[in-house]
């Protein structure tokens, strides 16, 4: 059992998954047809790339949750817990975090601007000079991150199934391409909604066998414990060390703010929505769709430990790399059902898929609104055309960009680290537009490439002088419960390495001669290359801005952010109408109280309503009977 042996021999996919696999693919084509058609009608550029502006929130919050909870989440962060524990997890406080400055900081002023690309704001707020290098920054980034996110499940299908590698990465490139170009952003989002399910599925198969083969969720839990991986408070505040209390709450609130707040691919879903309070609605109710995928991806990884606490199948040689290891424990513990693996395969492809359609349409639309319409005056009908043009050919080349991927190891750290190294600065020069009216274009430029520079010369440092052990600190594997005493090479998962295990070789042999910025700026935590960024742009922007005359600038109240725009003064504003109403009550009850005793004076003193004191005062009985009911 696979508790107390990792047999070489797995399993491989039966007509069973490939049938489970195929389906979930036809399911994501099919829905790009079905808008193709339903919206051959709307031939705008706006409508393809916008949705028309007719979603509503809980379709637009799926497909936040699955754009970047991609096949990086499915593979690479059990395989994350399994090695550094469960601290991982903490990352479920920083999206609350990510959360509200999203809803409550970025989102009132892009919406209320009505734009299609988010870097249209810096032109506005700044110089076109700026928005161009924005756009360009972004595009960058977003074919770096793709191409990971196309290379990772691939190599995992590579992995469990024999299938071509490259084979794998064209056939996810050519069916999200597809869907893109037919069918615009509603087919993105639609079919986000449909791939999160389906993620959520493929995690609950593998999850479910695992808890039973292991005799419960308790026994799991208490595996996890013994093995150090329930490490959540490690409130150790070195900012040398991989993942800690401090690195995530703090740096990955900045990583993942420069996704939701500023990106193009969430900011366009969420300007998508008929109003701005279905727009917060998406962000909030997105907000549990993150949790449970993150529980799902946390718990698959302590699930990965418990298996194989007494035998690490990449010590032992039976995977090349640590992404392989969901895949992996899937063929081994799932193989005697079929179609099971089949469904986690299309979870990760799913992501995947997710992840690309979102990237490939937030490309088009940056592409068409920052780099032709500015210059090339077009027909609705031929912009519209572009737009599926430029989808068809973002999609052909982030398919390319995937060979790229292959050298960049870890997949997670490389993913995250992109975002760092670019969004960081990105964010940065987006909060001082918003937040600093003081600064100006020239505060702006100077502010995002001061930014871009420090960014920059950490993360490519890290990744020539990757952090030494006694930094990333990866808890204990052992192998001496491995029994390969039948068909030891029936099934070898690592008769030809992988680029990236050999790139991860070539640096490691690096560390013998490290500089003295080896081990102390190169070696921060990868979480920690966004803030820098953030924080570079800003005070080198707010300075320089007001150098060069940011006090005497004048702006339009729409371009920043207004304390009408938060949710905080909206609810002071109810409140404090409230407490106006329930005034005006009270003046009201007091002005009745003092007619009624008013009255009752005259009542009590009248002379022949008052005490019946005599049989004359009888007759007026009536009377007063009268009087009181009014």
């Amino acid at each position: 059992p696979p508790t107390s042996s990792a047999s070489p021999v797995i399993g491989s996919f039966v007509a069973a998954d490939y049938a489970v696999f195929a389906l979930m693919l036809l399911v994501s084509a099919a829905i790009g047809v079905y808008y193709a058609i339903v919206g051959r009608g709307q031939s705008s550029s706006r409508e393809f790339l916008m949705g028309g502006q007719s979603m509503t929130a809980v379709p637009v919050a799926l497909s936040l949750t699955a754009s970047f909870m991609s096949a990086i989440t499915v593979l690479a962060t059990p395989a994350e817990v399994y090695r550094y524990g469960a601290s991982y997890g903490l990352f479920s406080l920083s999206y609350v975090l990510v959360v509200v400055v999203s809803s409550e900081v970025f989102l009132p002023v892009f919406y209320r601007l009505g734009i299609t690309s988010t870097y249209e704001y810096l032109e506005i707020r700044f110089n076109r000079a700026t928005r161009l290098l924005g756009t360009v920054m972004f595009i960058v980034q977003t074919i770096l991150y793709t191409g990971i996110v196309i290379y990772a499940p691939a190599l995992a299908l590579n992995q469990v199934t024999g299938m071509d590698l490259w084979g794998a990465v064209i056939s996810t490139g050519v069916v999200c391409t597809f869907y893109c170009t037919m069918g615009g952003l509603k087919a993105v989002v639609w079919t986000d909604v449909f791939q999160v399910g389906i993620m959520v599925a493929g995690f609950l198969s593998v999850i479910i066998r695992a808890v039973v083969l292991q005799g419960g969720v308790s026994n799991i839990l208490n595996h996890a414990e013994l093995g150090g991986r329930l490490n959540f408070w490690d409130f150790d505040a070195s900012p040398l060390r991989r993942h800690t209390f401090w690195t995530i709450t703090f740096g990955g609130t900045f990583v993942w703010t420069s996704i939701y707040g500023i990106n193009q691919a969430q900011v366009q879903r969420y300007i998508s929505c008929k109003s701005m309070t279905h727009a917060k609605m998406s962000l909030y109710i997105n907000l549990l769709g993150l949790w449970v995928i993150m529980l799902c991806s946390v718990f698959a990884g302590l699930c990965l430990y418990s298996v194989y606490k007494h035998c690490d199948p990449w010590t032992a040689g039976m995977v090349s790399a640590p992404d392989q290891l969901m895949p992996y424990m899937v063929m081994d513990i799932l193989r005697d059902y079929p179609g099971l693996p089949g469904l986690f395969v299309a979870a990760a492809y799913s992501g995947t898929l997710s992840t690309v359609s979102s990237s490939v349409n937030a490309l088009a639309a940056v592409t068409i609104e920052d780099l032709i319409k500015p210059y090339i005056h077009m027909s609705e009908k031929h912009l519209s055309w572009t737009s599926k043009g430029l989808s068809f050919l973002y999609g052909a080349l982030c398919i390319g960009m995937a060979g790229i991927a292959s050298l960049m190891g870890s997949l997670l750290q490389a993913a995250i680290s992109i975002f760092g190294i670019i969004g960081g600065p990105l964010l940065g020069l987006f909060s001082l537009g918003i937040l600093c009216p003081y600064a100006n274009a020239t505060g702006g430029l100077a502010g995002l490439l001061s930014g871009l520079v420090m960014s920059l010369w950490v993360g490519i440092g890290a990744q020539f002088y990757p952090p030494l052990p006694e930094q990333s600190r990866p808890l204990g594997l052992t192998t001496h419960g491995c029994n390969f005493t039948t068909a030891a090479n029936a099934f070898n998962w690592t008769t030809s390495p992988t680029k990236s295990s050999l790139y991860t070789t070539v640096l490691q042999q690096n560390t013998a001669e490290r500089p003295f910025l080896a081990d102390n700026w190169y070696s921060l935590s990868y979480l920690y290359f966004s803030p820098i960024g953030t924080l570079t742009t800003l005070a080198v922007g707010l300075l320089v801005s007001l150098l060069s005359g940011g006090m005497k600038l004048k702006l339009e109240p729409r371009v920043t952010l207004m304390k009408e725009d938060t949710m905080l003064f909206c609810f002071y504003k109810l409140f404090k109408e409230r407490v106006s109403d329930m005034s005006v009550s009270i003046n009201n009850l007091q002005d009745v109280l003092s007619l009624s005793t008013t009255f009752l004076y005259s009542f009590s003193s009248h002379p022949y309503l008052g005490h019946e004191t005599s049989r004359k005062a009888g007759p007026h009985k009536k009377q007063r009977e009268q009087m009181w009911k009014q």
